[in-house]
């Protein structure tokens, strides 16, 4: 009989007799395939996805007369390529399979970019996600309100006071008209959710539900049901992806961002006024409803962590950011998480004045490709889960906020998201920033040395604008078009009645030892004020916390305890954590440690000893009586003499240096 077998590289039909084992037919396909197969893993299926498959070398001596198989079936047959040969070195030629469709070989060199795609096809289909995935709470409350927009008795009406007309029943949260009249630029997410719902889903039609979300996807498709070799070897027009087409994104997945007290934007650009370098941070807050926009979306910032850096006066480098975990430990116990990312782009105007250069606007930019391709790759990290979509997830939350100079010279918060084109291109590495801050380049297939890439497949890129004579057309994006269509703008402010959720300050902030400032247990033990009696406990601060996690004194159940007490500024609590064992250990380390004594200079203490010329010996020949100087005393006998020397005068600490200030104005 004969038996069709379709493998990676291509259909083979074999003869064989019923009486023969599977182990005979895998002895005729290694004839048939590459030499350069593996035959241990070689798979048979009578389908072509993964759920049936089984090894040859596991039903070897089984007949193929016992499985049903009959003349004309055909087999699918998976296998995977030897990665060395057995001399032990690496095959450095071409295979026969390994061109492309314009007829160019790949090298075997491959090139991975910063963030490989994964292998699968990550837009796996989740059957039925409104019964399965779980969104956030806040979703879910948005997705029960029905978001009209009410509306008042008009002057057409002409039914009584129970009616109802054209003129004054509830608009759509998603109403062109009325975002017009309030100045909203974006739909919020929730409303463009309702609006794409309306014309996918027509429930008097008694059509089954079909997800109305669908995440854009511009990488190549995996395991095409084709049989063709998987790409780059070979492609096909069900697994490459379709020409992209950008144009202006008409939502915004959060509306606004609102910082809880104007403090955390003080404190974070204290860096900058003290040194002129610039300053990254992330923020940790919590997402709640924005009645200003229909169905509207506000991260609350709560806290800025700086991660460890380097800054200089144009721009940051980061470093490795180990302890980025733990920090979001300690967010979740204080109910927060990663909601954004900031910093500065300042430069003093120099006048004096506390003004600042204006660098981004109109005629410039706002957003540079460099920071669109950083803050997508945060966006790409933070994925929004939704059951609206047939993959679980859809865009993101994240947020990025940049601080610079306005026309008046000002320092001004600006906030920002990118779109999802946005952020699958640069996941898909089909863009690139380019030294021009207004446009941004898309790649090309081959790289620099002119060998094609293994990893990046590039579509057809196109844009639509207004041309100079007012048409809407359509232009290729090859090789640079402007910044403007991957991001979208979002507002921001300060609430009228700061009720911050940390109000304890004066413990210092991570990674600014290049500024003197250092978490220290002194540091901690003068924050939560060991040596004296209170029954307020001032723990109520972000980084306080961050630090009392790193020290690994606490057990997990008092470690959340305290962020509750630190931010609910519970009595009751805080006698509680008092007398657990974890706080008791830590009060005992901190009283152990006390704040660090200051240090007198090596001058004072020249001038302090009795050989040292022009000392205490030349006063005294001079009839002069001396005055007690406490910090004529060496440190150690100081030290022991407190509780003695009750009588002399008490010793006064040098004054803190402050430092300038180098040119900051309020944020407004």
């Amino acid at each position: 009989m004969l038996l069709r077998l379709r493998t990676p590289d291509g259909m083979f039909r074999l003869t064989v007799e019923k009486t023969d084992t599977f182990g005979d037919l895998g002895r005729q396909l290694l004839t048939k395939i590459p030499s350069t197969i593996d035959p241990t893993t070689i798979t048979l299926s009578n389908n072509y996805k993964d759920s049936d498959q089984k090894r040859i070398a596991d039903i070897a001596k089984i007949k193929l007369g016992q499985v049903g198989l009959g003349n004309g079936d055909l087999i699918f047959v998976t296998y995977q390529h030897q990665e060395a040969d057995t001399n032990g070195h690496a095959d450095t030629g071409l295979a026969s399979s390994t061109n492309r469709l314009n007829g160019k070989p790949i090298l075997p060199t491959e090139d991975f970019p910063i963030d490989p795609p994964p292998l699968a096809t990550p837009a796996e289909r989740i059957k039925n996600p409104w019964e399965v995935v779980k969104q956030s709470p806040l979703d879910d409350r948005l997705d029960k309100q029905d978001g009209k927009i009410p509306r008042g008795r008009d002057k057409m009406c002409r039914h009584g006071p129970k009616g109802m007309c054209d003129y004054c029943m509830p608009l759509d949260p998603f109403n062109a008209q009325y975002l017009e009249e309030k100045k909203i630029k974006y739909m919020s997410m929730h409303s463009y959710l309702r609006k794409i719902n309306s014309a996918t889903n027509k429930p008097e039609l008694g059509a089954s539900f079909i997800p109305p979300l669908v995440e854009p996807y511009y990488r190549v498709k995996r395991d095409c049901p084709s049989g063709h070799p998987q790409w780059p070897e070979g492609i096909c027009t069900k697994c490459q992806p379709s020409a992209i087409t950008l144009q202006p994104q008409p939502f915004r997945m959060v509306d606004h961002v609102e910082f809880a007290s104007s403090k955390i934007i003080d404190k974070f650009l204290d860096a900058w006024r003290r040194t002129g370098a610039q300053r990254m941070g992330f923020l940790y807050g919590r997402y709640m409803e924005y009645d200003v926009v229909p169905l509207g979306i506000k991260a609350v910032v709560e806290a800025i962590y700086e991660p460890p850096q380097v800054d200089e006066i144009d721009g940051i480098s980061l470093n490795p950011w180990d302890n980025e975990k733990d920090v979001d430990q300690v967010a979740r116990f204080c109910g927060l998480e990663q909601v954004g990312v900031v910093w500065t782009d300042l430069l003093d105007s120099g006048k004096g004045d506390g003004s600042v250069i204006c660098k981004r606007h109109a005629d410039s930019y706002f957003l540079a490709s460099q920071e669109i391709t950083f803050a997508a790759r945060l966006q790409a990290q933070h994925p929004k889960v939704t059951k609206w979509s047939d993959t679980g997830r859809f865009g993101s939350n994240f947020v990025t906020c940049v601080v610079s100079g306005n026309e008046e010279g000002e320092i001004s918060i600006s906030s920002y998201q990118m779109s999802n084109d946005a952020v699958e291109m640069v996941r898909a590495d089909i863009i690139e920033p380019s030294a021009d801050p207004t446009v941004m380049l898309v790649r090309d297939e081959e790289e620099d040395d002119g060998s094609v890439s293994r990893t990046r497949y590039i579509p057809e890129v196109f844009y639509r604008k207004i041309n100079e004579y007012g048409a809407n057309v359509q232009e290729s994006a090859k090789p640079a078009f402007p910044v403007e269509y991957l991001f979208v703008t979002l507002t921001h402010g300060f609430p009228e009645a700061e009720k911050p959720l940390f109000t304890d300050d004066g413990f210092p902030i991570a990674n600014r030892e290049y500024l003197g400032e250092s978490q220290e247990h002194s540091a901690v033990a003068k924050m939560l004020k060991v040596n004296q009696k209170s029954e307020q406990l001032n723990a109520s601060n972000f980084h306080l916390l961050c630090f009392l996690h790193q020290m690994g004194v606490l057990s997990k159940d008092e470690e959340a305890l305290l962020c509750r007490v630190a931010t609910l500024h519970d009595l009751a609590e805080a006698f509680q954590l008092r007398s657990t064992p974890g706080w008791q250990t830590l009060l005992v380390i901190l009283q152990s440690t006390g704040e660090r004594i200051p240090k007198r200079s090596r001058a004072d203490r020249d001038e302090a000893s009795p050989g040292s010329r022009g000392g205490s010996s030349a006063a005294a020949s001079q009839g002069q009586t001396q005055s007690f100087d406490p910090a004529d005393e060496p440190l150690t006998k100081r030290f022991a003499a407190v509780r003695l020397n009750e009588d002399r005068p008490t010793y006064t600490s040098p004054t803190k240096t402050t430092f300038g200030d180098q040119g900051a104005s309020e944020t407004k």
